[in-house]
């Protein structure tokens, strides 16, 4: 699967992390599996031109090497290795005291950490790593990046395709071959992580819940309702959003609400990191001409897009959607620690906007965006 990848799309968090290269810390890449993680590392490693250990946490015998080891061990299990390359490292029980060993016993070693599941790895390096990593974040391709690649233009006119198959990195590069491994990718590779996890009981039920969540993009969810057209209770229901969240599958925007008159101030959407993968979990592969939900697709798309942009960023940017009681609606707010910008975000630009009025009273200051697709390079490329 890695072969293709051959064609190399430079990814924007390379430099980050080469910058960061033998300064004392453990580098954590965090994202999805497919995203492309082990490649950026390969790469990168590869062009200081130093032999390296590479160890796959989804092997057993690896997990057991690395779960419980002392530095004498690690030591020579890496040998004159300069380079350690944990991939999948949350598959490693307390991966977090391996990482921390390297960076106080064995300060001359660089150690690099994969893992395309926050909830293990998260969990287990946040304390012993405390002040002794870097963290990264990679998501499928992005719209920036795919420019720099081969320029704007050509992505401008890929965007219908993008809306319908995708950013992961093997859907880009393998054309022609979108539906059957996007197929592949939602039912083997989206749930791996999940599926390992002893709070998932009910698969079924998770793939009922993900399909649910596939047909209310761009809509406010209630768990409730939910957990009616699923067959489970709201508790069962919240706790997988909550997983499928920390594998990087979906992320949740909330309500934002500054105690208005009428504001809804607990609600929330839920978009997905990737649409080919939304697509693929309803077999829905139809062009944009022929469809309904194009506005849909487009907000996901957006908000998808400027996720990764304030990631990549490091810009500490909140997203929010609001509303109110008498369905005034404003699709993207953003807080940069106060100033707020609203965005409407239509497909055509023929269509007329007008901020809703109890929004432009009560918030003033916010600075007022509409996007369309003609327009979106504003705010989506990152140099």
């Amino acid at each position: 699967m890695k072969a293709y990848f051959c064609v190399m799309i430079a990814r924007y968090i390379a430099q980050q992390i080469k910058d960061r290269l033998f300064k004392g810390k453990a580098i954590l890449v965090f994202g999805p599996r497919q995203s492309g993680k082990s490649t950026l590392i390969e790469e990168t490693v590869k062009k200081l031109g130093q032999p390296y250990s590479y160890f796959n946490g989804d092997e057993s015998d690896v997990r057991a090497l690395l779960g419980d080891p002392s530095s004498t061990r690690l030591k020579a299990l890496i040998g004159d290795h300069k380079i350690v390359f944990i991939d999948e490292a949350q598959r490693i029980n307390e991966i977090g005291l391996t990482l921390k060993l390297f960076t106080d016993q064995i300060k001359d070693v660089q150690v690099i950490a994969t893992g395309s599941s926050a909830f293990e790895l998260a969990n287990h390096v946040n304390e012993p790593l405390t002040g002794r990593k870097y963290e990264f974040m990679l998501f499928p391709l992005s719209f920036s990046e795919l420019c720099d690649y081969h320029g704007l233009l050509q992505e401008y006119r890929l965007l219908e395709h993008r809306l319908v198959y995708g950013y992961y990195p093997e859907i880009v590069i393998r054309v022609g071959e979108e539906k059957e491994l996007l197929r592949l990718l939602a039912e083997s590779y989206l749930y791996k992580d999940l599926l390992i996890l002893e709070q998932v009981k009910k698969p079924a039920l998770l793939e009922r819940l993900v399909r649910a969540l596939a047909f209310q993009i761009g809509s406010e969810v209630s768990y409730h309702e939910l957990a009616q057209l699923t067959h489970a209770d709201n508790a069962t229901v919240e706790k997988y959003i909550d997983l499928l969240e920390k594998a990087f599958v979906v992320f949740t925007v909330p309500a934002y609400s500054k105690n208005v008159r009428n504001e809804i101030k607990k609600g929330k959407k839920i978009y997905f990191y990737d649409l080919g993968v939304r697509n693929a979990l309803i077999n829905e592969f139809k062009p944009i001409s022929s469809r309904t939900d194009v506005g849909a697709l487009w907000e996901n798309f957006f908000i998808a897009e400027r996720k990764k942009y304030h990631a990549y960023k490091k810009t500490g940017v909140h997203l929010y959607f609001w509303r109110t009681t008498q369905q005034q609606e404003i699709d993207l707010i953003e807080d940069d620690y106060g100033k707020l910008s609203a965005f409407e975000l239509k497909w055509s630009a023929r269509k007329k906007v007008r901020f809703p009025q109890t929004f432009t009273v009560n918030y003033p200051e916010a600075i007022q965006q509409v996007v369309t697709p003609d327009t979106m390079e504003k705010w989506l490329l990152y140099k």
